[in-house]
């Protein structure tokens, strides 16, 4: 990775001012936390963390996995959303999903989509995961968001055997500078439109369910406390809960039950 040419793009490209600087780091146990840690500088807004390793990385529902080096992107960032209702605070994450497919696709080419909620799949199986956590909740709230994006894992690197990589998946350009400075144009954009629109979800919504596969599809979701519900899911909420029947599904773990439409 080119950790020279990020941040001078970052310092210097109108189309990523909205980031405040970049740091690239050889290996970390979490670029999330590291984030957090540094969540109380006032400086921190907007600034972002790669790193070419990473130890201790987090998934939902607290899932451990770790990055073989220059495998993967491993990145996080930071942002205070200003004026927000908390009530629409969970529609980050699902705006960096939107993200992440938008610079997957103009980037390798490769017909990405969303399951519900965030996670990123190239032929039904998982590329990249997205996981947003509240850094402070003192004056504006601040959030770090990170993705882990699955760039040359060979086929007995994957971390499950439903997850591929962009290489595996046939991407015509798994340069990794080049999906890092997409993924920042494309979250800086879709952000910024939404904090345009004063947090209103209406356009975000709109932009989410065309790239999200689960809808229409009949899903097995496993919700906490162990319930299984099973069903079409036909939309998300204005909180970003999927709607499967009558049911508005806040968490758990969704599988699609047939071929994606």
């Amino acid at each position: 990775m080119d950790a020279e040419l990020l941040r001078r793009s970052v310092a210097e490209l109108p189309d990523l001012s909205f980031f405040s600087g970049i740091d690239v780091v050889e290996s970390t146990g979490s670029t999330n936390a590291d984030l957090i840690e540094r969540a109380g500088d006032p400086d921190s807004d907007g600034r972002v963390l790669v790193a070419e390793a990473q130890e201790q990385g987090r998934g939902r529902h607290e899932r451990a996995w770790s990055s073989p080096p220059r495998a993967q992107i491993s990145m996080s960032l930071l942002v205070r959303l200003r004026g927000i209702d908390p009530a629409v605070l969970g529609w980050l994450p699902l705006l960096t999903g939107v993200a992440v497919v938008d610079a997957v696709r103009a980037t390798t080419g490769s017909s990405a989509n969303l399951k519900w909620p965030n996670d990123v799949l190239i032929d039904g199986r998982k590329v990249a995961g997205i996981l947003a956590e509240v850094a402070s909740g003192a004056g504006a709230p601040a959030v770090v968001v990170g993705v882990g994006l699955n760039v040359s894992l060979a086929e007995d690197e994957l971390p499950v055997p439903h997850a591929i990589s962009l290489t595996l998946a046939g991407a015509a350009d798994v340069d990794r500078t080049a999906l890092v400075l997409s993924l920042l144009r494309e979250f800086a954009r879709h952000f910024t439109e939404w904090r345009t629109a004063n947090w209103d979800i209406t356009g975000l919504a709109g932009e989410y369910r065309k790239r999200c596969a689960t809808l229409g599809t009949e899903v097995r979701a496993e919700l906490p406390g162990g319930e299984v519900l099973t069903g079409v899911a036909t939309d998300v909420d204005d909180h970003g809960r999927l709607l499967i029947g009558n049911r508005a599904v806040a968490a758990g773990d969704v599988t699609h039950l047939r071929p994606q439409p």
